[in-house]
């Protein structure tokens, strides 16, 4: 019971924080919009390119998500190198200049976070009230640019490690893919199985490393030390940090279903006469609350773990730090020991 009550408390400041702090949902909503079109201008134009030259339907070429857009065009420039190899060096540099951009506003996201729980009461233990969301504003325009600078180079290599971890899991699938398909009988089981295993592999993946950029940001090191204090930090709130992780992940996969039948239900409105003339309004603010909630739900789970990081690294929090930073199911909130000068 007191593991449930835990989890609770952690959640709840998680949450709270992180609405207090709106404006970093917006930023990191505006951050990764910004990147999906960036990476949609090879797409549209290969597939303009394709339907003018090759004659392809433009409307199958641009459906679904971004990702399946792009494998699409390039299984249709398949039969045109030079086009196919263009296309792909123009996703790759897109790719690796946005997801620069994302790794660069993380750091300010972090930072600004991490400020708030530090200067926030315990919250999660009271009625919440107008002021109470005030006092957890830490927001300001200087403290996320410090942050962006701060934390740049190292959220930089680390960001760089893990596409090279991801490059690598992709190759290990297709690999794997092959030896399915010559598997013959086998072959559905074990690409389901190589699937599966892809998918959890690369979700343990995101969490060390939203992990190891709060260690780095936190207590100031580099990318080697974080992933050691990250695996101490795992080892000693293993239970909380699984709790955190799954509750998390179920309220991702409720936001996804959510998202996906109002979408649908919204698809219905364009066959009503007349009334289907406001489906394209409808249809962006259902992808703009989509886009927020998930921002949302990604910040509830980014001050759930620095909540319990600064209870993993009491002796590293700031010199002064509240009550808030301690223990969570202590019988009460105790003073945070003040940082070595």
């Amino acid at each position: 019971m007191k593991s449930i009550v835990d989890l609770k408390l952690l959640l709840k400041r998680g949450a709270l924080v992180a609405a207090a702090n709106w404006p970093v949902v917006a930023i990191q909503w505006a951050a990764q919009t910004t990147f999906k079109l960036l990476l949609s201008v090879p797409v549209v134009g290969a597939a303009v390119l394709l339907a003018t030259l090759v004659g392809a339907d433009l409307q199958n070429a641009m459906q679904g998500t971004t990702r399946e857009m792009v494998e699409s065009v390039a299984v249709a420039l398949g039969a045109h190198p030079v086009a196919l190899a263009s296309f792909l060096a123009a996703v790759a540099i897109i790719l690796f200049g946005g997801s620069v951009m994302l790794f660069l506003v993380k750091g300010g996201t972090v930072q600004v976070l991490l400020d708030a729980h530090a200067i926030t009461g315990p919250i999660e233990h009271e009625a919440v009230t107008a002021g109470q969301m005030r006092g957890a504003f830490a927001f300001t325009l200087e403290r996320f640019v410090e942050g962006c600078a701060r934390l740049f180079r190292r959220y930089l290599v680390l960001g760089l490690l893990l596409m090279i971890v991801y490059g690598l899991s992709t190759a290990a699938y297709l690999a794997l893919g092959v030896v399915a398909y010559r598997a013959g009988g086998f072959a559905i089981a074990l690409a389901a199985l190589a699937a599966l295993a892809l998918i959890l592999w690369i979700t343990a993946v995101n969490l060390v490393y939203l992990l190891m950029q709060i260690a780095i940001a936190a207590e100031d090191v580099g990318v080697m030390r974080s992933a050691q204090r990250v695996a101490s930090f795992v080892r000693a709130e293993r239970r909380e940090l699984g709790g955190v992780f799954l509750v998390v992940l179920a309220m991702l996969i409720a936001a996804t279903f959510a998202s996906a039948l109002a979408l649908s239900g919204v698809g219905l409105i364009a066959f009503v006469p007349i009334v289907g003339l406001v489906v394209v309004p409808v249809q962006l603010t259902v992808l703009l609350l989509q886009g927020l909630l998930f921002e949302y739900i990604g910040l509830v789970a980014l001050g759930s773990y620095v909540t319990l990081y600064r209870r993993f690294a009491p002796a590293m929090a700031v010199a002064g730090a509240p009550a808030a930073l301690m223990p969570l199911g202590e019988s009460d909130w105790e003073a945070a020991p003040p940082a070595s000068p």
